[in-house]
């Protein structure tokens, strides 16, 4: 089958950091669904784990962790799924990824994908979804239907992938959301996802917020540089507030006072962390796919599909991975056919 894979892990615009193979279709197990892949989405995943580094594979490394597409074949414990589903799913970092014709994926992990939505719009969903599903509801100890009910949010970059969803859900969950974003086209974005207010990220946040009333805020989402935005928010916050994060620090972060005092909540959010380690509840990822596809179904989340190439290739990859670099893309880029 074809596939589009690394050896050697170089700068993107190396033409092999990302190069057109042929591989063998993969075997799946008893758990696994056999998926033919029609449309994949980047995310910054994809670029960490591209980004150069010394070691070289000895077998041609699939990336790829968005995808929609149609199921080929089932393992012998899957329930639920028949050949000629159409599904969408992020997988499983540890595994070879969706950059190919074939992909062998644990179905629970999966879910059929939106009715409404084409292929392409599908493959834009699945990890900002979840990621962002997880951190406001699963790590965070808000409920998904009223939880927001009262309470303001701040969303950090919530003009990228899971700024673009996290938006959404918690305004559906009732919170004021305000968002950050730089430029006219992002903040126009932002607003489209459902943002009531949105302010400059690259300018300081609490001036801004009390012009538009808010003294301090009950929870935030840092989608961004945890460490730039770590003292201001300690500041920010409500006592009892929590702040939910996704980005590894690169200097260490001081969380006692005002944290402390506050009782801040400090939760982290990793969403291959459940298939990693084989969770128990692993399963959920799944689940929290199916109910977003009833909510895209039933037009109350809509998708964040901005930017499409075709076909799936070598050089699209490379230019989709270019472009998430620069840091200028909104919403999701996705890469489609074959």
């Amino acid at each position: 089958m074809k596939a589009i894979a690394l050896t050697r892990y170089l700068p993107i615009d190396d033409p092999q950091s990302l190069v057109d193979v042929e591989v063998p279709k993969p075997e799946i197990g008893a758990h696994d669904l056999l998926v033919r892949i029609e449309a994949v989405s980047i995310n910054p995943v994809d670029t960490k784990v591209r980004s150069p580094k010394p070691q070289v594979e000895s077998q041609p490394r699939i990336l790829g962790y968005d995808a929609a597409g149609v199921v080929e074949a089932i393992g012998a414990e899957v329930s639920g799924f028949k050949p000629g589903d159409e599904v969408y799913y992020a997988g499983d970092v540890t595994r070879p990824g969706s950059n190919a014709q074939y992909q062998a994926v644990d179905a629970r992990l999966v879910a059929h994908r939106p009715r409404r939505l084409d292929a392409a719009a599908a493959a834009a969903l699945p990890l900002t979804s979840i990621t962002a599903w997880e951190l406001l509801f699963e790590r965070m100890p808000y409920n998904s239907e009223n939880g927001g009910e009262g309470k303001s949010m701040l969303v950090i970059a919530g003009a990228g992938g899971v700024g673009s969803i996290a938006i959404q859900l918690a305004r559906r969950a009732g919170f004021t959301v305000i968002a950050t974003a730089s430029r006219p086209e992002t903040q126009a974005w932002c607003r489209a996802m459902g943002a009531q207010h949105v302010i400059d990220h690259r300018q300081p946040l609490t001036p801004q917020l009390s012009a538009l009333g808010f003294t301090q805020i009950d929870a935030a989402v840092n989608l961004a540089n945890t460490e730039r935005y770590w003292d201001e928010l300690g500041e920010l916050l409500a006592p009892q507030g929590h702040v939910g994060l996704i980005v590894e620090p690169a200097a260490p972060l001081n969380i006692g006072d005002p944290y402390k005092a506050k009782c801040i909540g400090i939760h982290w959010e990793m969403m291959f962390a459940r298939p990693r380690y084989k969770t128990p509840d692993m399963a959920e990822q799944g689940r929290i796919l199916a109910r977003v596809a009833t909510l895209i179904d039933a037009g109350e989340l809509r998708g964040i599909q901005r930017e499409i190439l075709c076909p799936i290739n070598a050089t699209n990859m490379r230019e989709a991975h270019r472009r998430l670099e620069s840091g200028s893309t909104i919403g999701k880029l996705v890469v489609s056919g074959w």
